[in-house]
C-alpha cells in the first residue's frame, strides 16, 4: 500500500508528533485508562496509521466486492442493489399463535421469517413426552407433526418468503415437514428458499440441544447436503453458527476460528461421503453474533469472509466462486442485553445493527429490548424491526460498499482477527479436527476462560455496562411482559391424541420401519423421513426410531 520512502517519512513525522504534541498533552491530562481494550479484551493502540497496514496488498487482501477474497463483500453492489433480508426470529406457544406473529411481522415489513422452536422440539420429543412437561411452547413454537407445520405457515405462501429454522439435531425432520407443507401449497421444492441451522458441532460446544452421537449426526447433515443439492437447490443446507459460541463467552477471534473449524469439519465429512466440494459448498451459510464493540465487530465479519475464501480455495481447491464466498446471517447479541433499564437495549441493538451492516451481512435479526426478561412483545419486536429499517433507509451507510475499508484501524484489526482465528484452526487441525477438539474439551476450555475474564471485568467494574454496574436507578418491576399460558402443553397433548386417532396408524408404522432399515444401512435417509412426515408420523416417533438405531450422545465432563 505504501512505498518504503513514504513509509519512512511517515514514521519520522509520527515520532516528531509523539515527542512534541502527544507528550505535552499527556503531561497535562493523562488518558482515562492505562489500557484500552476491545469487547474481546484485545489491546487497542492510541493511534493506527500506515505502518499498521504496511503488509496490505490491495488486490490480494482487499480486492473488490463480489470477487476473491471477498473481504469487501460477496456482491459487487451490496446494499445499493438489494438490502439484507430483515429476518425477525419469532415463535412461541402453539402454531396458531406463532402464525399470527409471522403475519404481523410480514405486515410490518419483515422480508424473511425465522422460526424459533421450543426445547422439546429441538431435542426431538413430542409435547406429550414426560421430559417435555413444563417446557412446551416456552422458548419457541411446539411442532409435533406435519399438522402443526401446516398451521404455522397457513396463509403464508412459501414460494414468496425466505424461511430460517433454528433447528439442529432434528433438522432433517423439520425440513421434511416444510417441504411437505410446500407440496400441499402446490409449491415445488426447487422454489423453496431458506435455511436450517443444522449445525450439530456447536451444540456439543456451546448449546446442548444435541440428540445423536457425532458420527450419525454428521451422516444426517451430509444426507441433507446431498438431498438438497438435487431437490431443494435454493435452500441453505446448514448455518454454521458462531452465534452461540459467542453467547457462551468467546472472543471475536475465537468466534471466527471455532466456527470456521466447524465448517471445515462439515466440508471434510461431505467430501468423505463422496460429494464434490462445488456441488454443496455454495449452499453453506454462516451465522454470527454482533456485539457492542462496533469496530471490532465490523473487522470480525471482514476477517471471516477473507479467511473462508482462502480456506476453500487453498485447502479444498474449490473452483466455483460461490463456494468461496462466505454468506452469513447475523443476530444482535442476546448476552449483551440487560434486565436493568431495558430501554437501553434499544441503543445497544442499534449499534450492533450498524456493525452487522457495515460488516456486510446477508440477513439480520435484531433482538428486542425486553428479551432479557421474557419473550418479546409486539411493540418491542416492531421497534427492533424499525431499527433495521432506519439503518437501511436513513443512516446513509448502505449507499456505498464497505464504507470503512481503508481505515488504518479497521484493516489492522481485520488482519489481527484473521491471524488469531487461523492460529485456532491450526491448533484444532493438530488435535485431529473439530470433533476431536470438542471430545478432548479444547474448544470448551478456551471459551470458558474467555467468559470468565469477561465476567470478572464486569464484576470488578473494569468493564462498564450502563445501567447494570454503573449509572443504576431505582426501577419498578417490569410490566406487560409476554407470558406463555401453561395450558399450551395440555392443548398440544390433546392435538396429538386426536391426530393419532385420525391418521392411518398402519401406514405410519410401515413408514417408520422403512426409516429404521434406511438408518441401519447406508442409504440417504431424507426420502424416508419425508415419507414418514407425510404419513403424519410425529417428530418424537421419527426421532425415536433414529435414537434406537444411532444411540444418544453422552457429553464428556469438562473440568
Amino acid at each position: 500500500m505504501f512505498d518504503n520512502e513514504k513509509l519512512s517519512k511517515y514514521k519520522e513525522s509520527k515520532a516528531k508528533w509523539e515527542e512534541t504534541k502527544l507528550q505535552k498533552t499527556l503531561s497535562k491530562a493523562p488518558e482515562r485508562k492505562e489500557e484500552f481494550t476491545t469487547g474481546s479484551g484485545e489491546v487497542v493502540k492510541r493511534l493506527y496509521s500506515p505502518e499498521d497496514i504496511e503488509y496490505l496488498d490491495y488486490d490480494n487482501e482487499l480486492g473488490y466486492p463480489g470477487q476473491y477474497p471477498y473481504t469487501r463483500g460477496v456482491q459487487p453492489t451490496m446494499y445499493r442493489g438489494r438490502l439484507w433480508t430483515m429476518r425477525m426470529y419469532a415463535g412461541f406457544a402453539t402454531a396458531e399463535e406463532s402464525n399470527k406473529r409471522y403475519k404481523y411481522l410480514v405486515e410490518q415489513g419483515s422480508t424473511g421469517l425465522s422460526v424459533a422452536m421450543d426445547l422439546p422440539t429441538q431435542i426431538g420429543y413430542d409435547s406429550d413426552h414426560p421430559l417435555a412437561e413444563g417446557e412446551v411452547g416456552k422458548v419457541g413454537v411446539a411442532i409435533d407433526s406435519l399438522e402443526d407445520m401446516e398451521i404455522l405457515f397457513d396463509g403464508i405462501p412459501l414460494d414468496k418468503v425466505s424461511t430460517s429454522m433454528t433447528i439442529n439435531a432434528p433438522a432433517a425432520v423439520l425440513l421434511a415437514m416444510y417441504i411437505a407443507v410446500a407440496e400441499k401449497q402446490e409449491v415445488s421444492s426447487d422454489k423453496l428458499r431458506g435455511t436450517i441451522q443444522n449445525d450439530i458441532l456447536k451444540e456439543y460446544i456451546a448449546r446442548g440441544t444435541y440428540i445423536f452421537p457425532v458420527e450419525p449426526s454428521m451422516r444426517l447433515i451430509t444426507n441433507i447436503f446431498e438431498y438438497c443439492s438435487k431437490h431443494v437447490p435454493k435452500w441453505n443446507t446448514i448455518s454454521i453458527s458462531g452465534y452461540h459460541i459467542r453467547e457462551a463467552g468467546s472472543t471475536a477471534a475465537q468466534e471466527v476460528g471455532f466456527t470456521l473449524a466447524d465448517g471445515i469439519a462439515y466440508v471434510d465429512a461431505a467430501i468423505k461421503a463422496g460429494l464434490d466440494v462445488d456441488t454443496f459448498a455454495p449452499r453453506l451459510s454462516f451465522f454470527f453474533n454482533s456485539h457492542n464493540d462496533l469496530l471490532e465487530e465490523v473487522s470480525k465479519f471482514r476477517a471471516a469472509r477473507r479467511l473462508w475464501a482462502k480456506i476453500m480455495k487453498e485447502r479444498y481447491g474449490a473452483k466455483d466462486p460461490k463456494s468461496m464466498a462466505l454468506k452469513f446471517h447475523t443476530q444482535t447479541g442476546g448476552s449483551t442485553l440487560t434486565a436493568q433499564q431495558p430501554d437501553n437495549n434499544i441503543v445497544r441493538v442499534a449499534i450492533q445493527t450498524l456493525a452487522a451492516v457495515l460488516g456486510g451481512t446477508q440477513s439480520l435479526h435484531t433482538n428486542s429490548r425486553d428479551e432479557a426478561l421474557a419473550l418479546p412483545t409486539e411493540d418491542s419486536v416492531r421497534i427492533a424491526l424499525r431499527t433495521q429499517q432506519i439503518v437501511a433507509h436513513e443512516s446513509g451507510v448502505t449507499d456505498t460498499v464497505d464504507p470503512l475499508a481503508g481505515s488504518y484501524y479497521i484493516e489492522a484489526k481485520t488482519k489481527e482477527i484473521e491471524d488469531k482465528a487461523m492460529e485456532y484452526i491450526n491448533k484444532i487441525d493438530d488435535l485431529g479436527g473439530a470433533p476431536k477438539a470438542i471430545e478432548v474439551g479444547y474448544i470448551q476450555h478456551e471459551i470458558m476462560d474467555s467468559a470468565y475474564y469477561y465476567q470478572k471485568e464486569i464484576e470488578t467494574g473494569k468493564r462498564i455496562v450502563v445501567g447494570m454496574n454503573k449509572y443504576q436507578i431505582e426501577e419498578e418491576a417490569p410490566k406487560g411482559l409476554l407470558k406463555v399460558d401453561p395450558a399450551v402443553g395440555e392443548l398440544q397433548k390433546k392435538k396429538l391424541s386426536e391426530l393419532k386417532e385420525r391418521r392411518d396408524n398402519d401406514l405410519v408404522q410401515h413408514k417408520l420401519e422403512e426409516l429404521r432399515k434406511a438408518c441401519e444401512g447406508d442409504e440417504n435417509v431424507m426420502p424416508y423421513i419425508l415419507e414418514a412426515v407425510k404419513a403424519y408420523g410425529t417428530l418424537g416417533e421419527i426421532c425415536g426410531v433414529m435414537r434406537e438405531v444411532f444411540g444418544e450422545y453422552q457429553q464428556s465432563v469438562i473440568i
